[in-house]
């Protein structure tokens, strides 16, 4: 599903013109990523979760030359899913409604 399939989703489900479910996901995405920015955690129930993590430092090795080379510790995004999100990948779709 790309964004314009999810846009109209929204809008279909909600019941909304197809420009308020675009500015509600851009909202939606703005305060995500303004909330990993800052380090919390943001999880809605029973779909996922997402939280900044700290990376250790560690050695990695250059493709080319196979020289080792330090990796500094830097941030990354951890997502969880949650139990809606894998009983419809395990294809359990009574549990989703």
């Amino acid at each position: 599903m790309n964004r314009n399939e999810l846009v109209a989703g929204v809008a279909s489900k909600a019941g909304i013109p197809r420009n308020q479910a675009e500015k509600v996901l851009d909202a939606l995405g703005d305060v995500v990523t303004e909330a990993v920015h800052k380090g919390d955690k943001v999880s809605l129930t029973g779909l996922l979760s997402i939280e900044r993590v700290l990376r250790a430092p560690r050695t990695g090795r250059n493709p080319q030359t196979g020289e080792p080379l330090s990796i500094p510790a830097g941030y990354s995004v951890r997502l969880s899913c949650g139990s809606r999100l894998k009983a419809a990948a395990r294809g359990n779709l009574r549990t989703i409604s």
